[in-house]
């Protein structure tokens, strides 16, 4: 295909993605298929000579569309919203176009910054505290992960390394490996699994607090559980609160829990990947209160702002936190801006490159503005 033709087919493409939207509600909603349904609709080798891009799109409707569930259906109520927007999806073509491999700044400048000016946009419109937004004196700031499971993930593996070195500093003569066996984590009974499944990878003990008659955590329950543990010589270390819950939409006291995790020296992460961005509306803010108590804080805009998957904003409250844990300093990565913090990407997340991420975010932003992508969530409540 040259650009001749990419012009042509690219054109083509916008009216098939147009047309899909707009007759969403004439397909079903989930498809009539049994599990293995598509391996006798394609050939069993791949074709060993080019196909023509019309037989392509042919199969497109005949092997792809009978098994798409139609996540944007008007008649889809399943799960939880699933976001996007004409201007993110031209975004996101752009971002394949160019095509950017962004491990550091040095890579692409505009990647790095781009994604840093991005978030403090995202925070300043959740009213999160200043020391969130990188462009402010504090330390923290903003980065997009894939889904909130890699940013639970992040949060957690920080706060173990943090707390390693803090059992250490005072008893030298512990061993990582006996320090692991001694962290115990906690999150609510009600908290997706992605949260369980972060202390599994990273090798720590995960106790889930009860809940309340109204399904979410309170600071005496968490308490309890904590004081219970290190009087059996064990290490509290990490929380995850949940905002939302993925089960029951819960949302838990953090106004009591943050106080007591700071007191305790546990790490709190906040997990509101799911209600998250109601938080924009200013009707509903209120119930972010607590967030100041937070080491770090997530949600995901492709859920219920005008953004595409995957798109998913972590803050912390101290970038160095997150450099401790996973700052690798190989000479590929070494260039004459890196003493930057601006610069520095290599705290962001797990994955060691990224394409413009932002790129939908702020196109979707940009277009709609900040006050109609508050009446958003308004409206879905």
């Amino acid at each position: 295909m040259d650009a001749a033709e990419f012009r042509r087919r690219g054109k083509e493409m916008v009216d098939y993605a147009a047309d899909y939207l707009e007759n969403l509600e004439q397909r079903p909603v989930y498809p009539d298929v049994e599990p293995g349904y598509l391996r006798s609709l394609i050939p069993s080798e791949a074709p060993t000579e080019p196909e023509s891009y019309e037989d392509l799109m042919k199969d497109v409707e005949r092997v792809i569309m009978p098994g798409i569930t139609h996540w944007h259906s008007p008649y889809f109520f399943a799960y939880y919203a699933s976001a996007s927007s004409y201007p993110a999806m031209l975004a996101d073509m752009l971002c394949a176009a160019i095509g950017c491999i962004g491990f550091s700044w040095a890579a692409s400048p505009a990647c790095t910054e781009l994604e840093t000016v991005m978030l403090d946009w995202l925070g300043k419109m959740l009213q999160l505290p200043e020391h969130f937004i990188a462009g402010t004196q504090g330390h923290g700031g903003g980065v997009i992960q894939g889904t909130a499971s890699e940013a639970t993930l992040m949060s957690l593996l920080a706060a173990r390394c943090k707390a390693v070195r803090r059992v250490q500093a005072s008893n030298p003569e512990k061993s990582e490996g006996s320090i692991l066996s001694e962290l115990v984590a906690y999150t609510s009974e009600q908290a997706h699994s992605s949260v369980e499944r972060a202390a599994l990878i990273g090798g720590v003990m995960m106790r889930k607090v009860p809940t309340d008659s109204n399904y979410a955590v309170v600071g005496d329950d968490l308490k309890k559980m904590v004081e219970e543990d290190k009087a059996a010589g064990l290490i509290p270390f990490y929380f995850c609160a949940t905002l939302g819950t993925t089960p029951s939409c819960a949302f838990d006291h953090i106004t009591e829990l943050g106080p007591l995790c700071n007191k305790e020296n546990m790490w709190m992460h906040i997990d509101a990947a799911y209600a998250g961005s109601a938080f924009i509306c200013p009707e509903f803010r209120p119930l972010l209160n607590g967030v100041e108590f937070a080491d770090s804080f997530n949600f995901n805009p492709h859920k219920w702002l005008l953004v595409n998957f995957d798109c998913s904003a972590l803050w912390v409250k101290k970038r160095t936190d997150i450099i401790g844990a996973f700052k690798m300093e190989p000479l590929y990565l070494k260039h004459e801006n890196q003493e930057s913090a601006l610069a520095d990407s290599t705290w962001k997340e797990i994955s060691f490159t990224k394409d413009v991420v932002c790129l939908p975010s702020l196109r979707a932003i940009r277009h709609a503005g900040s006050h109609t992508q508050a009446s958003g969530p308004g409206q879905r409540v």
